[in-house]
């Protein structure tokens, strides 16, 4: 049997418990220190923290480094640059996927940093920023599948099966194609990966930029294939009524009008970036978690 260099069963060890803290009974993993100045902020909010959950699991948005614990990812330098100018300090707590939505319209946390699609149902109960990228959800199949080229193919073979994250939007998706039997849904994307890798599934679906985070190493184990079958805008959000809304979207509208969020995405989502999840930590599902 095929060796496959894939480490992320590590993430199975802790993930059985989820929560809305971060590991080692500290949950605050970078920040609270004050950014900018008063004089060039767009709104000046007077150096406020500002409470911002993040899973540290969730390549290319956030990661923590497995050798030197450093995180680190889209979010990580976006609230950055948004808090820079806004003059604000930004708190960044480490909180699972599971919850994390209701954690924040619960007002547990000033807004969650995830690569959140924006949905209707989701705003019901949270507010959005305004989208800061679209982004495409593909097929992740195995390196020597000759069966799937698309969804279709899968809806056409009783006996494919295909994985997903259970409460996201591509689990949404994948409703629309398949009945609920047909899809095996797992509490974190790292186990249906597993899975594939393992072949107790055909196929993930799952956002692109993602996808190509499971990839590294294991280029030669996994492949995206297919077109896009949903094209989303992901976006920060906030517990209903949020006075932070509009000053984000003022920083978010000056990121795009002057280039930084157009770098920032081709540095995270382009070609050029190697991390992968043979790179990262456990983040919100590590052993320590509480």
């Amino acid at each position: 049997m095929q060796k496959v260099r894939f480490t992320l069963f590590v993430l199975i060890v802790g993930a059985l418990v989820l929560s809305a803290c971060g590991a080692g009974g500290d949950p605050t993993v970078r920040g609270g220190e004050c950014l900018g100045s008063a004089g060039d902020a767009i709104v000046d909010l007077e150096c406020r923290e500002v409470t911002v959950a993040i899973e540290n699991a969730y390549l290319p948005f956030n990661y923590v480094d497995a050798e030197t614990g450093i995180p680190g990812g889209w979010d990580y330098d976006a609230w950055d640059e948004i808090c820079t100018r806004l003059h604000c300090t930004p708190v960044y707590v480490e909180a699972g996927w599971d919850g994390m939505i209701q954690a924040v319209a619960d007002g547990q946390f000033d807004a969650a940093a995830d690569g959140i699609t924006i949905t209707e149902d989701r705003a019901q109960i949270v507010d959005f920023s305004i989208g800061y990228v679209n982004i495409d959800v593909r097929l992740l199949v195995r390196q020597d599948e000759t069966r799937i080229e698309s969804i279709e193919d899968i809806v056409n073979d009783a006996s494919l099966k295909l994985g997903t994250q259970t409460g996201t939007t591509n689990y949404e998706i994948a409703a629309t194609y398949l009945p609920e039997d047909r899809i095996q849904a797992f509490e974190q994307f790292p186990f249906a990966v597993q899975a594939l890798v393992s072949g107790d599934i055909d196929a993930v679906i799952i956002d692109e930029t993602a996808g190509q985070g499971y990839l590294g190493e294991n280029a030669d184990v996994l492949k995206l294939v297919g077109p896009s079958m949903s094209s989303d805008q992901l976006g920060f959000i906030f517990p209903k009524g949020s006075d932070l809304v509009g000053p984000v979207n003022q920083a978010l509208q000056a990121m795009m009008a002057d280039g930084t969020l157009s770098a920032l995405n081709t540095k995270y989502f382009g070609p050029d970036f190697a991390v992968t999840y043979d790179d990262i930590g456990p983040g919100a599902y590590g052993e320590d978690g509480e």
